[in-house]
């Protein structure tokens, strides 16, 4: 039974079917299935889109159903991770979000995909972030590396908003951070001080995983 339960949250990912991945995890729950498998069998259906992508045979709006399946079924499955105690191997921990200002999440729900199919542990906070957004994502989460997206020029600047209040908060050595978005170039992430710069999704997977090798 608990085989089917999980091919079943496996296939609805694939699918891009967000109400069924929800569905099929709260039956994890209830039947006392391993909620760190529950989530193994996630990582390899999101990676197989992730792979597709990256082949160029899956497109945008794939990775977008396919993250959205994953995002209704993942905080199910994290809580029940908790609540038995259960440990889960990763390649680190990721906060992810939209600066302040800018509304815009394709581009940061691509990377999130992406870096939760090449085994990290996402926390993706969404749009429209501030500072102190971050900062708390960054304790709450214990995160190794901070993501951070903007499309807008004018809102590039809350890039570095969010590093100088890092550093007013003791954290910036704590976290490796990674940028881009439409309006940040490898000379603006240099002169806030992030650790790394990558314009593509795919390209930002890699730069996450040098990050955590540092």
């Amino acid at each position: 039974m608990s085989i089917e339960v999980l091919e079943n949250l496996k296939k609805a990912i694939i699918e891009y079917d967000s109400e069924g991945a929800a569905s099929w995890a709260k039956k994890v729950v209830q039947d006392r299935i391993d909620p760190t498998k529950a989530l193994d069998v996630m990582t390899v259906a999101i990676r197989q889109i992730g792979d597709g992508f990256s082949r160029g045979e899956l497109f945008l709006p794939d990775l977008v159903g396919a993250a959205d399946a994953m995002s209704a079924a993942t905080p199910i499955i994290e809580e029940e991770i908790k609540r038995v105690g259960a440990r889960r191997e990763s390649l680190g921990t990721v906060v992810i979000g939209t600066v302040y200002g800018d509304i815009h999440t394709i581009g940061k729900t691509m990377v999130a995909t992406l870096l939760q199919a090449d085994g990290f542990v996402v926390n993706d906070l969404g749009i429209n972030i501030t500072a102190e957004n971050f900062v708390e994502g960054i304790k709450k989460y214990n995160a190794d590396i901070l993501a951070m997206s903007s499309l807008m020029t004018t809102t590039a600047p809350e890039q570095r908003k969010v590093i100088e209040t890092l550093k007013k908060e003791s954290l910036r050595d704590k976290v490796k951070i990674m940028v881009g978005g439409g309006a940040i170039t490898q000379e603006f992430a240099d002169s806030i001080g992030a650790d790394g710069y990558e314009p593509t999704a795919v390209g930002a997977m890699k730069l996450a995983k040098r990050l955590v090798e540092k």
